[in-house]
């Protein structure tokens, strides 16, 4: 299960957002550095929502914004005849600062420093085999149980239910269990990566 595989149905939707955005006279990088701004309000929405749950609607449409903008630098990369090694390293960097300033302001809002560790090491090492698939030679994976997409889509709707019943259950909210998701799927994903590689390499 990832939604990364329709990225292109995904480029298609944004079209005229693209174009808005072309016209408007952004530049990708620009994008990309926004995106990385939205989410980390996102990161504070949630880091306050801990005290007060009626802000994690508002971390949930900041989450969702992210993921819009950061398949929006992509395209508008590709429309402006722009896209390059150097944006794309920049909007990979971005991203993975992204998700741990999500992860950290969800895992501090319910004090789950541990619980949040283990998710934002299983985030990172999901990237992190994406891309170094690429690194060896390989094309870039996107497969495995969870990518970025498939994550900020369950943040958005864990964060619009936790507003809704931010009591516990077993021990932790819906944020927690959904951050224990994160960290066994997380490394599990890196790992279905790992494995993809190394058969692929021969």
């Amino acid at each position: 299960m990832t939604l990364d595989q329709y990225r292109s149905l995904a480029d298609r939707t944004l079209e005229p957002f693209v174009e808005g955005a072309d016209r408007a006279g952004m530049t990708p990088n620009g994008v990309s550095v926004l995106a990385f701004a939205v989410a980390g309000f996102a990161a504070g929405a949630f880091y306050v929502a801990g005290a007060n749950p009626g802000w994690y609607l508002v971390g949930a449409l900041l989450v969702l914004l992210n993921g819009a903008l950061d398949l929006l630098d992509g395209a508008l990369a590709r429309r402006q005849n722009v896209a390059s090694t150097a944006g794309d390293l920049l909007d990979h960097v971005l991203d993975r600062y992204a998700d741990i300033l999500i992860i950290a302001g969800l895992a501090a809002g319910i004090g789950e420093y541990a619980v949040g560790f283990l998710a934002v090491t299983g985030v990172l090492m999901t990237s992190y085999l994406g891309t170094q698939a690429q690194a060896v030679g390989l094309d870039r994976v996107y497969g495995g149980m969870l990518g970025r997409a498939d994550r900020l889509v369950l943040v958005g709707v864990v964060a619009v239910l936790t507003a809704l019943y931010p009591a516990a259950i077993l021990g932790l909210t819906l944020v927690g269990w959904l951050l224990v998701l994160f960290a066994v799927v997380g490394h599990i994903t890196a790992l279905q990566r790992f494995y993809h590689a190394m058969g692929a390499l021969g």
